[in-house]
């Protein structure tokens, strides 16, 4: 979670201009020899821009992130069609397009900066009591922000999803759309009956990792879990992280999907265009049109077939609740007129971790601030493809296990491994990205500041706490409110306090034990009424440092009629609204078991068919 922040940081302070204008260089540096190199490094050229937007378009697509990127493409694949991409967001820019440099993404333009609402549950140790919670505003949504970990989960989430009610997206079913997607680049993966190759969007493992991950991977058989495929046919177990890139670089959903098509003659493309409401006739119950703000101008554009909002779990209900859709006592206190009442913005889900569990080490053998040479580091990942900057946003090890709580085969804690934490680059960026208090940076991790460390973060796979999305006001510019509602449900903490003593036993396996590898001990100011390394304890420390995993699902819920909590069908059209459709992570019934990028990118694949299916009367095309 951390180490992209820490190789920048790193970067600076190496080259010895920290504290003058003069830091930019090795930003410059990393963007000018990218956009060099450019068409070597990544063949397709960035796309069009269109400002000569047509009165009227077949189909509409609001967002071009993680799903809707992939909704435009291949719609676009009928020739007949004509698609309008909206984007709230620029075009991805050359210092994206480096792993590494994620972090330097968040609370940009590129970010929507939304935080959480302050409950006294959790995220105590982040400035008053919020959590950040990064969006992509970008071509490519959160896949441009995102630390690119491709993971799919456990083949039960989706055969619940069937058996919620929603035919069709059982795992065997959904199986076939990640794999459509997929062009898996490692070998002993792409063969199996689980991956393929070919596909737009490229997986890889990062070239560059510590000894610390192998390490853990020995840990994880010393515990009794076999090193696997997380994607394969089970899901416990220990693997180095494979991720969304290309080449050493990000392949972000505009990369792969966009990018490729940029000349295609029936598809628009209009950045920095942000969607205001839909437009819907209240006397039919039709979605005719959206309603959108560009240059400071208002414009509005008309759909012959549907309006498909894939502006993701936040945006798309408040666009919802713009246009008439939602509850209606909520849409009422906001001067709103109700033309259709549906649960949106309820049934908010997340992978909550618990961050700042931090691992001492006595080797050179994790990611210090000091230790690598800034130009030659740049150098080695332009030329070669190579070396830290490739890192997957520093999660170099993955792992699923099973507490006492859950079942073998349905782990129900993760892990991330990273070689860093939030000491590692002595407080230059890490904490300001998390929203870290000073009291907590300073009495915790700076005595360590600068010294050799890993991280084990367990994050909580099934929550059973749901949160809610809700209008600030009737503003379409104003951030929406972001309810997490973290540990609501008194099990989700327990759980994770169980994931925590998990972490711990396996820092202490004889893999780890060659590093010196032990606790570090200096406890949570706010946490020190509490016996060190009890259960209650941890549950102080991670209702204090109580990180999103970025991973917001579940606010227009998928399900069958006669669902009350369901805003869509199990072919994602709105309930009681013709022309309108949802293709995002909102419609996820209850969270994948693991990353949700590549799940959101599944959603993408298999909404664009049932729009196939639905307007040309011919069956799935894979």
């Amino acid at each position: 979670m951390v180490l992209e922040t820490l190789l920048i940081s790193t970067t600076l302070k190496t080259v010895g201009i920290v504290g003058s204008t003069l830091w930019l260089i090795p930003l410059i540096l990393a963007g000018v020899t990218t956009y060099v190199n450019y068409s070597r490094l990544d063949p397709e050229a960035p796309v069009i821009d269109v400002h000569n937007i047509h009165k009227d378009y077949d189909f509409i697509v609001v967002g071009g992130g993680s799903a809707g990127a992939v909704v435009a493409s291949r719609l676009s694949e009928i020739s007949k069609w004509k698609v309008l991409l909206l984007e709230a967001g620029p075009d991805e820019n050359e210092i994206s397009d480096v792993p590494s440099l994620a972090a330097y993404l968040q609370l940009s333009k590129l970010d929507w900066t939304y935080k959480t609402e302050y409950t006294g549950k959790a995220c105590l140790g982040m400035k008053n009591g919020r959590c950040n919670w990064p969006r992509g505003k970008v071509l490519g949504g959160s896949s441009v922000l995102n630390y690119m970990l491709y993971v799919r989960g456990n083949k039960h989430d989706y055969d619940l999803w069937e058996q919620l009610g929603n035919p069709g997206w059982n795992y065997d079913n959904v199986l076939k759309y990640f794999k459509k997607s997929e062009d898996n680049r490692n070998p002993y993966l792409a063969k199996t009956p689980y991956h393929s190759k070919g596909g737009l969007l490229t997986i890889q493992e990062s070239p560059w990792r510590t000894p610390l991950v192998v390490a853990f991977l020995e840990a994880g058989l010393e515990m009794g879990y076999p090193i696997r495929d997380i994607n394969g046919a089970e899901q416990a177990g220990f693997m180095i992280a494979q991720g969304t890139i290309r080449r050493g670089s990000r392949c972000s959903t505009a990369k792969a999907f966009l990018r490729p098509i940029r000349l295609r003659k029936n598809i628009h493309v209009a950045l920095n265009a942000h969607v205001t409401r839909i437009l819907i006739n209240p006397s039919t119950m039709r979605a005719f049109g959206v309603e959108f703000v560009r240059n400071g101008r208002k414009q509005v554009v008309l759909a012959r077939k549907e309006v498909i909002l894939s502006a993701g779990s936040i945006n798309t209900p408040q666009i919802m609740m713009l246009s008439g859709i939602g509850p209606k006592l909520e849409l009422q206190k906001h001067g709103i007129p109700v033309l259709k009442e549906l649960p949106v913005g309820e049934n908010l889900q997340d992978h909550v971790a618990m961050g700042g569990l931090t691992f001492r080490v006595d080797k050179p053998v994790s990611i210090v601030q000091d230790r690598f040479q800034a130009i030659a580091m740049t150098m080695n990942y332009i030329i070669n493809e190579k070396g830290p900057m490739t890192t997957l946003g520093g999660v170099e090890g993955l792992a699923f296990v099973n507490t006492y709580l859950g079942n073998r085969s349905w782990p129900d804690i993760q892990f991330h491994m990273a070689p860093a934490s939030i000491n590692s680059d002595a407080g230059a960026r890490v904490r300001k990205v998390l929203g870290i208090t000073d009291e907590l940076y300073n009495t915790v991790y700076r005595p360590i500041a600068n010294q050799d460390v890993y991280t084990l973060m367990p994050l909580l796979l099934r929550p059973r706490s749901r949160g809610w999305v809700r209008l600030r006001n009737k503003s379409p510019f104003s951030a929406p409110l972001i309810n997490a509602n973290y540990f609501d449900d008194p099990i989700d903490v327990k759980t994770l306090v169980e994931g925590a003593k998990i972490a711990i036993n396996i820092s202490e396996a004889k893999a780890f034990k060659k590093f010196g590898s032990r606790l570090h001990s200096i406890p949570f100011p706010n946490c020190r009424q509490y016996e060190f390394t009890s259960d209650k304890y941890w549950e102080c420390h991670i209702r204090t440092i109580s990180m999103t995993v970025y991973h917001p699902v579940g606010t227009c819920k998928m399900g069958p009629a006669w669902d009350q909590s369901a805003v869509v069908d199990p072919r994602l059209r709105v309930y009681g609204v013709s022309g309108l459709r949802v293709i995002d992570a909102s419609i996820m019934p209850t969270i994948p078991s693991g990353n949700t990028n590549a799940p959101a990118i599944m959603v993408g694949e298999k909404g664009a068919d049932l729009v196939k299916e639905d307007w040309l009367g011919r069956t799935s095309s894979v």
